[in-house]
């Protein structure tokens, strides 16, 4: 009986611990499913982020067309424009040998040996690929939304990126910065169809595949960047700035120790590859070997075959004094052997200087003194600290707290962002223009201090109080330790709340953040510039649509072959609205020709005859403000034209056209000043036409003032039109007499 009874208590052991066991394998496959049901939930929630950020990014770029129309913007988009038509209409081999005989007369262009082809073939691929799945779009639509496209798939590159540097919750955060930010959106508008559209997205595309390459040591990512760097070589000169940023990086992890297989193999793929890619690029051409910009990443490739080269002489030598002996004779004769090839292949002229545009980057006053038509560009012009708080918002202040993080947790991914945020911010403050270039960076950093700062405050916020025990409860525990747990759990609250505000603090600054961004957008950023608006007296919204107005009259009531002299600003806009050949465009790639228009502007009458008779003139453009109070107009252009023009031809003396120092129009200008061309040209007829209430015919809304010359008369020019707000006016040049 005892033995049965033993038996039957076993029995009843073993099967408790059967029915123990079950229970804990199902309670350990339904956690198991719980938490693979929370990761499902977690990238659900994350695709439906990026998807809603994604949708955002495009959506609030298309300010411009719900308010004006579905137009190209700006100056340099319609020679995009109509480079694109001729590739759809012609194919690629008649683009890619086009000689252009409507730009820059008698010179002429020739297109595929003086572009960046990568915009126009990607808007190209976009229709055929849409004409291919029977969708009836015209092709400047697809110019129209390319812009804000890309900045969707930049949102997504943004999102890898973060992920990549810093961790998800970062990406997530990058990705929505960036898909509002002011300083991205000033070019990816719905219209502005100009190269940095597609070439942002292709820089920061570049760089997150290369910090990918040194991350993982792979081949396979290295030649993505490479193939990157291939695409934004074709889409945008600023391809300058990532030859130049990753050999700097490289170089700092040279310094600080940090060589490894994966940063050689990352850096050798990507120049090698992307160099012969790069020289498929016909206005690239052998830049990359013969160019001073591209020395520096040259420089860095064979130092790092000096690195694996003495790598591998280490593991060979036992002997620590000898490899040290042989590490200073390898490094020294590298030096000196790379310094002599520099300054043999500079004096022979093998490797070209720098250009103007990259001396003005590490110069901001080259420009000014040297190439007065680089510093006439508003774009290039240094950037004031309203502009930076415009642009950025917010993320100026979170941008150094995330180099803080940065700092804090250094690695070879936060080293190259860090690298990227400091160089671009100082090249931003440069110029203008280089805020685009810093907006990417600017937006990474800061989102992650966002991420890094709402994570820790969640944790505290999250946090549960620990139960205050018993005082009876607590055996063998001393007073001290007491009332240091009393005074613990006394403070938790403290820190909870004062996390709370804080993450309503973190949450209201991006909420303004984002409103900032919206107003920015739909105020500032979506007027196209070819169709001005502004407010009437009773607040109503008044268009003025002159530009169109005159390069439709100019297709319309001028011969095919006529020949348009104006300032280069417009020469795009009308050989691609008015198809009319002109003298100069916004290519500005000859300064002499140019410099000859700023002549003939800044002549009397009868020189600037001369001069547009050498050069077959028949129609002058000239844009002119004083009528509506447009700022941006020839007169406000004219010292420009009298610094570039002086610059080639002596003659031309920016003094005689001020008095005091002073620019002047009303009646105590300077004589010559008052008999110029261009003054002529803008104030015609103007002195019988009052403009304001009170004001004396001829008054100047522009410039606030009354001209000094009322009686102008024309001898060698007639006006041919003029449009209904008189801001754009066209004069015919007059035949000579006849001789006989």
């Amino acid at each position: 009986m005892g033995a049965a009874k033993t038996e039957s208590q076993n029995a009843g052991s073993g099967s408790g611990s059967a029915l123990q066991s079950a229970s804990t394998s199902f309670f350990s496959l339904k956690s198991l499913n719980f938490k693979m049901k929370t990761k499902q939930q977690e990238l659900l929630l994350r695709v439906t982020i990026l998807g809603l950020v994604y949708v955002l990014a495009f959506i609030t770029r298309l300010f411009s067309v719900l308010r004006y129309e579905s137009m190209i913007h700006e100056f340099d988009p319609y020679f995009n424009y109509r480079t694109t038509l001729y590739l759809t209409e012609n194919g690629f081999y008649e683009f890619w040998n086009w000689f252009d005989s409507d730009s820059w007369y008698p010179l002429g262009r020739i297109i595929g040996g003086t572009l960046y082809p990568g915009l126009m073939v990607t808007a190209a691929v976009i229709y055929w690929l849409l004409r291919l799945l029977s969708f009836a779009v015209h092709i400047r639509e697809v110019c129209v939304l390319t812009a804000p496209f890309f900045a969707s798939n930049t949102t997504l590159v943004a999102y890898f990126f973060g992920k990549e540097i810093w961790d998800t919750g970062a990406g997530l955060v990058a990705a929505a910065l960036i898909a509002i930010c002011p300083g991205y959106i000033s070019r990816s508008v719905a219209g502005s169809y100009d190269n940095e559209g597609v070439a942002i997205f292709a820089l920061l595309l570049t760089f997150y595949l290369f910090v990918k390459a040194v991350n993982t040591g792979s081949l396979a990512w290295a030649s993505a960047s490479a193939f990157a760097y291939f695409y934004m070589v074709s889409a945008w000169g600023g391809y300058v700035f990532i030859i130049n940023l990753i050999p700097l990086y490289v170089l700092a992890l040279l310094i600080t120790g940090r060589y490894s297989m994966r940063l050689y193999i990352a850096y050798n793929c990507m120049y090698v590859l992307g160099m012969l890619l790069a020289m498929q690029i016909r206005f690239v051409g052998f830049q990359h070997v013969q160019s001073g910009e591209h020395m520096a990443a040259m420089g860095v490739f064979f130092l790092m075959q000096v690195f694996y080269f003495l790598d591998w002489v280490k593991h060979l030598l036992s002997d620590t004094k000898l490899f040290q002996a042989f590490l200073r004779i390898t490094v020294t004769s590298a030096v000196v052997v790379g310094a002599i090839a520099l300054g043999l292949g500079s004096a022979s002229g093998y490797i070209s200087p720098w250009t103007g545009r990259f001396y003005s980057l590490l110069d901001p006053t080259y420009a000014k003194d040297h190439i007065p038509i680089i510093a006439s560009v508003s774009e290039h012009q240094p950037t004031a600290w309203s502009s930076f708080m415009f642009d950025f918002h917010i993320l100026l202040f979170l941008f150094p707290a995330g180099l803080y993080f940065c700092f804090k947790r250094l690695s070879d991914a936060t080293i190259f962002i860090v690298m990227y945020g400091l160089t671009s911010m100082y090249f931003a403050g440069v110029m203008v223009r280089l805020i685009l270039v810093a907006t990417p960076a600017v937006c990474l950093i800061s989102a992650i201090a966002v991420s890094a700062t709402i994570k820790n405050l969640t944790v505290v916020a999250r946090a549960k109080n620990n139960k205050v025990a018993q005082t009876g409860s607590q055996k063998g525990s001393t007073s001290s330790k007491g009332s240091s747990k009393g005074s613990l759990d006394q403070s938790q609250p403290f820190q909870r709340n004062g996390a709370i505000a804080l993450l309503l603090g973190a949450f209201y600054l991006l909420s303004k953040y984002a409103t900032h961004c919206t107003w920015v957008t739909s105020e500032a950023y979506s007027s196209p510039s070819i169709v001005l608006a502004a407010r009437g007296a009773n607040g109503n919204r008044v268009i003025f649509d002159d530009y169109r107005e005159a390069y439709f009259w100019l297709r319309q009531n001028t011969p095919p072959d006529a020949k348009v002299m104006s300032w280069w600003d417009y020469g795009y806009q009308i050989t691609a609205m008015g198809n009319r050949s002109v003298i100069v465009d916004n290519n500005t790639w000859n300064n002499t020709h140019i410099a000859t228009v700023g002549h003939a502007m800044s002549s009397y009458e009868d020189e600037a005859y001369e001069i547009m008779r050498s050069l077959d003139v028949d129609y002058v453009l000239v844009v002119f403000g004083g009528v509506t109070g447009y700022s941006s107009d020839d007169i406000n252009k004219f010292l420009w034209m009298v610094r570039i023009g002086g610059g080639v031809f002596p003659v031309i003396k920016e003094p005689d056209y001020l008095v005091n120092g002073e620019y002047r129009v009303d009646k105590g200008a300077a004589p010559k000043m008052l008999n110029c061309l261009m003054y002529k040209l803008s104030y015609y007829r103007f002195g019988e036409l009052t403009t304001e209430y009170g004001r004396p015919p001829g008054y100047d809304r522009a410039r606030g003032v009354e001209i000094g010359n009322k009686d102008i008369k024309l001898e060698y020019l007639e006006e041919a039109f003029t449009t209904s707000n008189w801001i754009v006016r066209i004069y015919k040049v007059k035949p000579p007499n006849n001789r006989w």
